[in-house]
């Protein structure tokens, strides 16, 4: 009985050192890039263009290359701000609109509402390339063009019919009693969407949130093509300068120095909603 109860322990703690010193390992590859990048935006000028073998600054550590990034374009702080406006602009709009269309398609009736549905749904499958040249030419007209303003209202169009796929998954995914019983008690439509509802579908809020903010902050296409004054540039943009360097001579220290820039806010947005995401994704998955 003992014997058989310490083979039974010896397998256990061989499975859980095995299974946590594998993961262990992936989580050092993927960390990997990343910590390279980050104590390589460390180097001094010279040392920045060599192979980051070691990784870490060997001359000391030095805010060079962040001094040389602030360099170029209207300065690192300008473009971060700009995509800071956008990214945050587009994360409420983006969920303010998704939680209404969610609710309405989850909860209410009328006409043709899984004909809209679908035809919401397949709007993922136009490829956003093909667009550029009528969004580009509606926001001309509009006057909207070259303004972040703009720029904020395409991100927020080309979130939404996954936000709304989300949010309706997420709704339906709460049980209808809950909605009566408020209703019983006389609790008005937006009273109950805010007050009762909204807490329970936090998680499909969290996972929309994270994905509007990931796509703004990263997007590089539109921003180039609709934006045309320098001082109006997202981090991305601002980024190919930097990567094609001055008469063809690439700093790699400040490309690794807007990399740890661009990288911060995502990981910051992510840790501080990846216990939702989760639930989020899987919301509506079981009934």
């Amino acid at each position: 009985m003992k014997t058989a109860r310490a083979r039974f322990e010896r397998r256990r703690l061989g499975g859980a050192f095995a299974f946590h010193g594998s993961a262990s390992v992936l989580s050092l590859l993927f960390l990997t890039p990343f910590i390279v990048a980050f104590l390589g935006s460390f180097r001094r000028g010279q040392e920045a263009s060599s192979p980051p073998i070691p990784p870490w600054p060997t001359n000391g550590f030095s805010l060079d290359a962040y001094r040389t990034l602030d360099t170029f374009g209207s300065g690192i702080l300008q473009h971060t701000l700009n995509s800071l406006i956008v990214s945050l602009a587009t994360v409420v709009l983006t969920v303010l609109v998704s939680l209404l269309a969610g609710y309405g398609f989850s909860r209410y009736r009328f006409p043709l509402k899984n004909v809209l549905f679908i035809l919401l749904m397949a709007t993922l499958m136009i490829p956003f390339q093909s667009i550029l040249t009528p969004l580009f030419i509606m926001l001309a007209r509009m006057g909207l063009n070259n303004s972040l303003v703009g720029l904020i209202l395409v991100y927020v169009t080309l979130q939404l019919p996954f936000s709304v796929f989300m949010m309706r998954n997420a709704f339906d995914a709460v049980p209808k009693e809950i909605e009566d019983a408020a209703r019983v008690d006389g609790i008005g439509d937006i009273r109950l969407l805010t007050r009762v509802l909204l807490p329970l579908v936090m998680p499909g809020v969290a996972t929309v949130a994270i994905f509007a903010f990931l796509n703004a902050w990263n997007e590089f296409l539109a921003a180039l093509i609709l934006l045309s004054s320098n001082d109006k540039y997202t981090l991305p943009v601002l980024m190919t300068a930097v990567r094609v360097g001055r008469l063809g001579s690439i700093n790699w220290g400040a490309v690794q120095a807007g990399v740890v820039v661009m990288i911060i806010p995502c990981l910051i947005v992510f840790l501080l909603l990846q216990r939702y995401y989760m639930r989020g994704l899987t919301a509506g998955a079981v009934k």
